[in-house]
């Protein structure tokens, strides 16, 4: 079954240089299964993948479920690595169905890696967990994490805020929130904002510390912070997770890693060049960790003033340069405007009122809930059967055909 076509790919190399299969594998491992948090080559999902003289790509995916809820997210995914390879023109892929014994192995490998990696966390299943990564400090990750959480509200959402970044913690000063943080339990309580019709659920060392005095931790007490609030709170069940992440590639990345293997990232870069090769680490880290790349935002890009002139004071298409470099979609572009920083400073974010930037951020929202990471049923797919994996681990079940996820399911 075709399930659909992309024509136009980069057409750099002769046709006597075309790539060949193990190439397009290759590229292939840098498509996550969010849910089984591997690469789908790993995975068994790639039983063929073949290119003819003219360019033209064929790649089989298998299906745990042939009507997954995520296929359309993993064809995208596997459209966009072939096509930014050099000599392909155009990509078909056709979605089959595994047959028993091959959803038997990739269950195995999920009861495998689950044994040997994730802990368990408060949030979710059903729960997308996006996490708002950048190369470098300075680019506005918080504050789009900050409005790209408002915007997903204002949709009748709700939606948790993780303050990731420990030593430069700024959501609360973002969201215009301050206080401490209760218990209930022995489990931390988010704080809560209503952004009508949808709800914030907010947690940051930013309620557990003062703003103006220095937190010196490193390595372990870092990802053992962040671990708590994922592990020791009460997420209830958002319909996203978005996590501001410290900038660069450090302990907190590696350990959200771990934590949460089906965390998906979105990089915010800015226009300049030097910005956009410093993202790239970042999307680099995430696909060694075996997190699926969501998309790429680009912030700051062109100032337009009150006569309606547009000037690139950063440069430009460091955003698109970036998508394109990595295989990904960019999924949105954040005009340099000073209301967004003025509705930081004020705690009061440019997404919950009207006007230009508004409808820039309802915008965002709208590509991450419809197209990047939309919230699927996935009581008939991978993630149920998951469920049963993390059942399994936790009462030690063995290896063998006796365990509870089978080729029935």
């Amino acid at each position: 079954m075709a399930a659909g076509t992309h024509e136009g790919g980069r057409s750099g190399r002769h046709l006597e240089a075309r790539p060949q299969e193990a190439e397009l594998r290759e590229a292939l491992r840098a498509v996550i299964d969010p849910e089984l948090g591997d690469n789908v080559v790993d995975l068994g999902m790639v039983p063929s993948v073949t290119i003819s003289a003219d360019g033209a790509v064929v790649a089989e995916v298998a299906l745990t479920i042939a009507a997954c809820p995520l296929r359309t997210q993993l064809e995208h995914d596997v459209v966009a690595r072939l096509s930014a390879i050099d000599g392909v023109e155009s990509v078909e892929v056709r979605t089959t169905e595994m047959d028993a014994p091959t959803r038997a192995a990739v269950m195995a490998r999920a009861r495998y890696k689950a044994r040997e990696g994730e802990s368990a966390t408060a949030v979710p299943a059903t729960t997308r967990v996006l996490a708002i990564a950048s190369g470098k400090g300075g680019v506005g990750k918080s504050s789009i994490t900050v409005n790209l959480a408002v915007a997903l509200a204002r949709r009748g959402l709700e939606v948790g805020v993780l303050d990731a970044d420990i030593w430069g913690f700024s959501i609360p000063r973002l969201l215009g929130m301050a206080g401490g943080i209760e218990a209930r339990g022995g489990k931390m309580v988010p704080q809560e904002l209503v952004v009508e019709p949808g709800l914030l659920r907010v947690l940051s060392m930013g309620f557990l510390a003062e703003e103006d005095k220095a937190i010196m931790w490193r390595g372990l007490v870092l990802n053992r912070a962040v671990q708590q609030f994922l592990q020791d709170a009460h997420w209830g069940n958002p319909s996203y997770l978005l996590i501001d992440l410290p900038p660069g590639t450090g302990d907190i990345q590696m350990g959200l890693a771990r934590l949460l293997p089906r965390t998906e990232l979105l990089v915010v870069t800015t226009p300049p060049v030097a910005a956009q090769l410093v993202a790239a680490r970042a999307a680099d880290m995430a696909r060694k960790g075996y997190l699926r790349v969501g998309g790429v935002i680009e912030n700051m890009s062109d100032f337009t003033c009150e006569h309606g002139t547009s000037y690139a004071l950063f440069g430009s298409g460091g955003g698109q340069r970036l998508a394109d470099e990595i295989g990904v979609p960019l999924i949105g572009s954040i005009p340099l405007h000073p209301d967004l920083a003025a509705g930081g400073d004020a705690g009061r974010p440019v997404a919950a009122g009207d006007g230009e930037l508004a409808a820039v951020f309802a915008e965002l929202a709208r590509t991450v809930a419809e197209e990047v990471a939309p919230i699927v049923e996935t009581a008939g797919c991978s993630a149920r059967m998951l469920d049963r994996v993390a059942a399994a681990v936790a009462r030690g079940g063995g290896d063998g055909p006796k365990d509870p996820v089978s080729a029935r399911d």
